[in-house]
């Protein structure tokens, strides 16, 4: 269960710093950003996060330099680096 009182959290997302909540999941982080591409599919189409729970694995990312990391299920912490495929450095 998330806290009630979700405090303040700098991350890092594709190099730039962003205020997040530790309430607030990778994904909505994401999203909140204005980044809505989370990766590529084979084909080139742009992904982002689609049922929310982990089940489609459209959400993967880059976090503290470990891959396929799921946005909708990694809640966002302080000092926290988030890369997603579109900087070439993602999942």
């Amino acid at each position: 269960m998330r806290e009630h009182n979700p405090v303040t959290a700098k991350i890092w997302i594709n190099g730039s710093s962003f205020e997040a909540t530790t309430s607030m999941s990778v994904a909505a982080a994401l999203m909140r950003y204005d980044n809505m591409q989370t990766r590529q599919s084979v084909s080139g189409q742009p992904r982002f996060a689609v049922c929310g729970m982990g089940v489609c694995q459209e959400c993967r990312v880059r976090i503290n330099g470990q891959s396929h990391k799921l946005a909708c299920q990694e809640y966002c912490r302080s000092g926290m680096v988030i890369n997603t495929e579109a900087t070439g450095t993602g999942a």
